[in-house]
């Protein structure tokens, strides 16, 4: 069986992941309940004229798969598949709100076929004139580990040798309205949003764009092997032990086998008990890393969360802002992710180190 490696990533967050090797330059902002985006330089890598017509999300996707090709030293893929759980919202929201405004009439179809969630996949696939297999999954908060595990099992069973894989997602004004009002964002009168140890319900949002290209080679400049990837729906706090102890026993591993574990913290306090059980008990001592806190909660930020996994293998050590607990390890060769949204949606994703790499 073919193995899946992760040999070059591309993000665009609320933090400068674009330019910089890990995030050094990164900031915790704990004023607003929804982080707004570091953006890159949208002309260097799409024409003016194409930038006017494209939704915020397609640019982003577009960049951070170039990024990702160039890192992976690629101009092909074999496949395109991408997650995302609320698509171009934005265009949708224009789409939406001209019906209203123009009771149904003199509607011009262009916000409409931007919107559809297949936008990003199908917009890389033209800049790169790749006719290959393009797929977006739109499954919640595992959107993007569906893609992964899509990308996964077509490199297993040697149908595709290179594949771009990505989750994106954008924040729109009239949605995180409505989220604001569901309960899904923390409240405006509640700052400081902390992520760890939050006494508050909801969340801080975010947006981004995180790509990869996954092969069936090793490279002297890959990031980490993609080991196994799960998915569930419903799980209680309690059960979330035994589901990691059983993941790990299927890839012949122990939790004591594990260097780090990433952990999708938000600061919900109704859900990250999730998490806390998790740390205060199973990992009690192995080093825990948190990320949501740099990139909002949206339904592919355990996209951002990968890429932090594979940043950690890639250069051996933890940034202290990554940091839930002090422990250290000398050597990072396996880490797993763990996240869920709203105690549904549960994933595992375990990523290895490879031997004789080139750092």
């Amino acid at each position: 069986m073919r193995k899946t490696y992760i040999n070059g990533v591309g993000c665009i967050s609320a933090q400068k992941t674009f330019d910089a090797i890990f995030l050094e330059e990164a900031e915790i902002n704990e004023n607003d309940t929804i982080l707004a985006l570091k953006v890159p330089v949208y002309k260097d890598f799409i024409s003016p004229v194409a930038i006017r017509r494209m939704a915020k999300g397609v640019k982003n996707g577009i960049v951070a798969s170039a990024l990702a090709m160039k890192e992976a030293q690629v101009e092909t893929v074999d496949a395109i598949i991408t997650g995302t759980g609320m698509g171009c919202i934005e265009d949708s929201e224009k789409f939406l709100k001209a019906i209203l405004d123009d009771k149904e009439e003199f509607l011009t179809p262009t916000s409409f076929i931007q919107s559809t969630h297949n936008t990003v996949g199908a917009q890389i696939a033209l800049g790169l004139q790749c006719k290959a297999y393009n797929l977006t999954y739109v499954n919640g908060s595992v959107s993007f580990e569906s893609a992964l595990l899509d990308a996964k099992m077509k490199i297993e069973e040697h149908e595709a040798s290179t594949i771009l894989i990505g989750g994106i997602d954008e924040t729109a004004d009239f949605t995180m309205s409505v989220f604001k009002l569901a309960g899904f964002i923390k409240k405006e009168n509640e700052s400081p949003y902390k992520v760890l140890n939050s006494t508050t319900k909801g969340a801080v949002y975010g947006e981004g764009a995180t790509f990869f290209v996954v092969e069936d080679k090793k490279q002297d400049f890959t990031y980490a092997e993609v080991l196994d990837v799960e998915i569930l729906n419903k799980l209680k706090a309690d059960e979330v032990e035994a589901k990691i102890t059983a993941f790990l026993k299927s890839n012949s591993l122990q939790i004591s086998d594990i260097d780090a574990v990433v952990l999708g913290y938000n600061g919900d306090v109704e859900f990250d008990s999730y998490y806390k059980t998790l740390s205060e008990n199973a990992f009690a001592n192995t080093p825990q890393v948190y990320y949501k806190h740099l990139s909002g909660e949206y339904n592919t930020a355990s996209a951002f969360g990968l890429w932090v996994g594979a940043k950690i293998i890639k250069t051996q050590q933890i940034p202290k802002i990554l940091k839930v607990n002090p422990l250290e390890n000398s050597e990072y060769k396996k880490i797993l992710l763990y996240n869920q949204y709203k105690g549904i949606d549960h994933s595992f994703t375990l990523i290895s180190k490879c031997l004789n790499l080139k750092s």
